[in-house]
């Protein structure tokens, strides 16, 4: 299988996000595509990779514990906005 994301030499840290899809897409394209934009914006993202159809997981690639911190701490990513 290929590998999806070029990621560096380890250590390297993921961040995991799961949804439930409902019928219809409801703005979550939308919303999920903007969380992308944000994340490559902080330091420390390595890269992302998704699966979106009735379970939508998207993994984040993260260079180091305190950037998945930061990246939690973004209001814009903590509200969904």
């Amino acid at each position: 299988m290929p590998q999806v994301v070029s990621t560096p030499k380890p250590p390297y840290y993921a961040a995991i996000f799961t949804s439930l899809r409902t019928e219809g897409d409801k703005g979550y394209k939308k919303t999920a595509d903007r969380m992308v934009e944000l994340a490559e914006d902080q330091p420390g993202f390595l890269g992302v990779e998704s699966a979106r159809e009735e379970l939508g997981i998207t993994v984040s690639y993260w260079s180091d514990i305190e950037s998945i911190k930061h990246w939690k701490a973004n209001v814009e990513h903590d509200y969904g906005i």
